[in-house]
């Protein structure tokens, strides 16, 4: 298990396990200017990475937010479903201004329960990809986990393995919708690393002890969605960082969030 304060400073092609196929050390924070999250719906990229964000920015990364729906179906009250879009919207905003970031972009066409990995939604990403020209992207994995299934909402398997086929090839084949180049300049790019939350393998862990209460306000804006939690919020998230930082040999009370790491380019 390989811990680092944020995006580690390994070597960038060092892998682990004594396999040329393992997964690969990430970058260190000073070699990336720009960095890409994709998730499926508001509040999934804070509840995975917010502390993880959270330092990048403070490392001077440029970061984007981009959300595939506008989770219309989320919520535990009586919100009217054609208010719910732009509500979470606006909790969104204010919760990635809670970690620093501010270029926050919702794709338009695609609803809340129904997402698939299809060709309209990877070439959706694969515009933001070529817009952003991100050396590292960060989004949700596609592999189901079995043994513990409300871990794999089909959204959020959807949104990864869109974005997964968008990083590779699609965004670096300038004859992949050709039209992104000859019509709006966006020309081909190549994504140096992937990082997964939420993967059933996560080796690469991230100590956020000192940014855990950027990630808990995070949360807490995103009132529709964790209101009725209360005061539990902030020990549900603290247990569960708590249990990543202890799998990963930390000391006691320091919080953790996992990623698995490959390198693309």
């Amino acid at each position: 298990m390989r811990v680092t304060e944020q995006g580690g400073t390994r070597p960038p092609q060092q892998t682990t396990g004594g396999s040329p196929f393992g997964w690969a050390e990430p970058l260190p924070d000073a070699e990336v200017e720009r960095a890409l999250v994709v998730a499926a719906h508001p509040d999934d990229a804070d509840f995975g990475a917010a502390g993880t964000v959270a330092g990048w920015v403070a490392a001077g990364i440029e970061v984007t937010l981009l959300l595939c729906t506008r989770g219309d179906q989320g919520g535990f009250d009586d919100t009217p479903r054609d208010e719910m879009p732009l509500l979470r919207e606006r909790e969104q905003r204010a919760a990635s201004a809670a970690v620093g970031v501010t270029d926050v972009r919702f794709l338009d066409g695609f609803n809340d329960g129904w997402l698939e990995p299809t060709w309209d939604l990877q070439r959706e990403i694969v515009r933001v990809l070529r817009d952003v020209r991100p050396q590292r992207v960060l989004c949700q994995s596609p592999v189901r986990m079995l043994q513990r299934l409300q871990a794999s909402h089909p959204d959020h398997l959807a949104a990864g393995e869109a974005t997964v086929r968008a990083v590779y090839p699609a965004s670096e084949n300038r004859f992949a919708w050709p039209e992104l180049v000859l019509e709006e300049g966006l020309e081909p790019w190549k994504v140096v690393e992937l990082w997964l939350m939420a993967h059933p393998d996560s080796p690469h862990t991230v100590d956020i002890t000192d940014r855990f209460d950027r990630k808990v306000a995070a949360l807490q804006a995103h009132a529709s969605q964790t209101a009725h939690l209360g005061d539990g919020l902030e020990g549900m998230l603290r247990g569960w960082n708590a249990a990543n930082a202890e799998r990963a040999g930390l000391p006691e009370g320091h919080l953790a969030e996992v990623f698995a790491v490959s390198r693309i380019n």
